[in-house]
């Protein structure tokens, strides 16, 4: 399908960086910053010999030249040392996609729409957020509820098939990646663990967006109702665990084990929630790893450090190296420190979140239906195209 190109800008900058960058160069000579990009080529180490770039500081009047001294430094300070002169190439492709700056005689100046920028002007954001894919992305966060950016990838990598030139699987990962910062950089994406959800901030943001297209609209309700249907899957499967008979329980987590490539995964006896509960053979490289698992199904509970220090000390008894403690409950902070005690052996906690992301990723209790959603190509409608010959002489 044939669309305006949009999700132009790779290396995507936080917002605050780029203000910094073109409140520096206005009044500048355009031919300051070609040099200082090229600099910064020229400067490039070897994976054998890399080039160490913090402390700007310090580099800056020993790597680069005098003439480029004053800027460099310039952005680092005006950016209150966010903005590393180093990466500067990312805020510098934004400024020209987006029309931030233009060069009179060869002298930057900013556009009307720069100045706007700089006053954090909700209208030229949101346009800009629009045209970058970033308000796709609240709208994709808003549907999952709560979610990894691995699970929205499928998602965005079709939004990208659709809108932009980026294809491959590593720009697809560092166009979403760094999108992403910047949503949660400025409020409107929140972040637990490793998920992310719309902030309050988001909510707003995307309903006083400008209005998507007709077709837009349909493929998010789509992805919405699709979204809410996986929460409440969710919901039901934790209230279905929760109600669990306790060795039912533990099987499913040695089933799970299995699911993740385990070996050996037995069940060790029917004894609810004290001692080990699964022990299994885990390959980690050339080595095969014995590890003991206990599980705790109550939800609602609150897992000490005393239950770390308990499964640790069992680990000898089943010549086991490491351990797992599940729950459906949560950790405490005292728990999260004794699992990874320093010259002891490590245990993996996986609290009720965990678990489901577990679950629901290796289909153990829950099963993934693919879903078809036809699009009209309304491309074909509005080119010259001639028909296949080989089709005409075939038919």
């Amino acid at each position: 399908m044939s669309y305006q190109t949009k999700v132009r800008t790779p290396l995507y900058p936080h917002y605050e960086w780029v203000q910094a960058f073109i409140s520096v160069i206005e009044k500048k000579p355009q031919y300051l910053i070609t040099q200082l990009n090229r600099a910064f080529t020229e400067l490039r180490g070897t994976p054998q010999n890399t080039v160490n770039w913090q402390a700007p500081d310090i580099w800056i009047p020993e790597r680069l030249p005098t003439e480029l001294q004053g800027i460099a430094l310039d952005i680092w300070n005006t950016s209150k040392h966010q903005l590393n002169p180093r990466h500067i190439y990312g805020s510098y492709l934004f400024m020209n996609n987006h029309d931030l700056v233009d060069t009179k005689q060869g002298i930057y100046q900013l556009t009307a729409k720069g100045q706007l920028f700089l006053k954090n002007d909700a209208k030229v954001l949101q346009g800009i957020d629009e045209n970058e894919g970033l308000l796709q992305l609240l709208k994709l966060f808003k549907a999952a509820g709560q979610a990894k950016t691995s699970d929205i990838k499928p998602q965005w990598a079709e939004y990208l098939s659709d809108y932009s030139n980026f294809g491959t699987d590593s720009t697809i990962r560092d166009t979403l990646q760094r999108r992403v910062r910047n949503l949660l950089y400025r409020g409107l994406l929140e972040k637990e663990g490793l998920k992310y959800s719309v902030s309050p901030e988001g909510l707003a943001w995307l309903t006083n967006a400008p209005d998507a297209s007709l077709s837009e609209v349909d493929k998010f309700d789509l992805l919405a109702d699709i979204g809410q249907h996986n929460k409440a899957q969710r919901n039901m499967l934790f209230e279905h665990l929760s109600s669990m008979n306790p060795y039912q329980f533990e099987k499913l987590v040695a089933l799970l084990l299995q699911a993740m490539g385990y070996e050996d995964v037995q069940v060790t006896k029917q004894s609810g929630d004290k001692g080990v509960d699964v022990v299994g053979n885990v390959q980690i490289g050339i080595s095969s790893v014995r590890e003991v698992v206990q599980v705790k199904r109550t939800p609602n509970t609150t897992i000490t450090r005393q239950l770390i220090d308990q499964l640790r000390g069992a680990l000898p008894y089943h010549e086991a190296i490491r351990g797992t403690l599940i729950t459906l409950g949560k950790f405490s902070d005292g728990a999260k420190e004794g699992a990874l005690f320093p010259n002891a052996a490590p245990i993996t906690l996986i609290d009720g979140d965990k678990l489901l992301d577990l679950l629901i990723d290796f289909e153990v209790g829950v099963k993934k239906r693919k879903v078809e959603a036809l699009e009209v190509d309304l491309s074909i409608f509005e080119e010259d195209f001639d028909l296949d010959t080989t089709i005409l002489s075939s038919s």
